[in-house]
């Protein structure tokens, strides 16, 4: 049974939020050590259960990070030269994470040791494991959760979430490449050692088919140990023939496969698809 770290009291926070303003400094103080731990770590909104291979959501968390739009007051604050107003302030410790000039972080995201984070942004209740690099400009949204030794190229959009209540985070588990200015959204999956060329779109709904056996694979996946490109599939509809997007699992990899990434580069190309 999944049980949360973060402390019991956030539930009964949550079923009076309506009334609560940012006056409630005891309320005030469960909240902030509930996203502490979000920050440092030692809970996160989400993961992979490794007994039923299902993404497990920690509802208590998220409501956390809801509550604490509602309990925190608007504050300025200062980077350098840089003013901001927000009521989430931004992250300020970062213990063997590489940060360079430009990289963002807001306070109840957690980057582990060997993280690399080129200037990018990164959102509260997300969680980047180690050897994982942000590249620049890329954004890793509210609560979704990545894996070791990824590469989050350039320009990727990871899509976050925190309401509707229930709904599952983006997940990009172990050694995945997502390829530039990929979008992965809508509680879509990454599945480990996935590579995904440079544009993809991946949501909760994408169809996935491999192109040597036509085979249809869960939607919203990239299969693990795939090498993926956007692709479409036409679709008849009275107004006419329309194509639609969809993942186009390319190559199969053997598990724990290191990929040569000038070899994986050309592969894309090969399939239109520049990494």
């Amino acid at each position: 049974m999944f049980q949360s770290n973060v402390p019991a009291e956030v539930d009964a926070l949550w079923t009076r939020r309506d009334t609560l303003t940012s006056a409630d400094l005891a309320a005030r103080e469960v909240v902030v050590a509930a996203i502490d731990m979000l920050d440092r770590g030692e809970a996160r909104v989400a993961y992979v259960d490794p007994e039923s291979d299902k993404i497990l959501v920690d509802e208590r968390a998220k409501h956390a990070i809801l509550l604490a739009f509602r309990l925190l007051d608007m504050k300025e604050s200062k980077a350098g030269p840089f003013d901001y107003h927000d009521r989430i302030p931004l992250k300020r410790h970062f213990p063997g994470v590489r940060v360079v000039p430009g990289a963002i972080a807001r306070w109840g995201s957690h980057h582990a040791p060997g993280v690399v984070l080129m200037p990018s942004f990164t959102n509260i209740g997300a969680y980047v494991d180690s050897g994982t690099m942000v590249d620049t400009w890329a954004t890793v949204g509210s609560c979704a959760q990545i894996g070791r030794n990824v590469h989050v190229s350039g320009g990727v959009g990871i899509g976050g979430v925190l309401e509707p209540p229930g709904a599952v985070p983006v997940v990009v588990e172990d050694d995945c490449f997502v390829g530039s200015r990929s979008l992965v959204v809508e509680g879509a999956r990454v599945r480990t050692g996935a590579k995904l060329g440079a544009g993809v779109v991946l949501t909760a709904s994408t169809r996935v088919f491999d192109v040597q056996t036509g085979k249809e694979f869960p939607r919203g996946e990239a299969p693990p140990w795939s090498v993926c490109v956007s692709a479409t599939r036409s679709k008849v509809f009275d107004g006419g023939e329309f194509g639609f997007t969809c993942l186009a699992v390319i190559k199969h990899l053997e598990t724990g496969e290191v990929h040569d990434k000038l070899a994986l580069d050309a592969l894309f190309r090969e399939h239109g698809s520049a990494a």
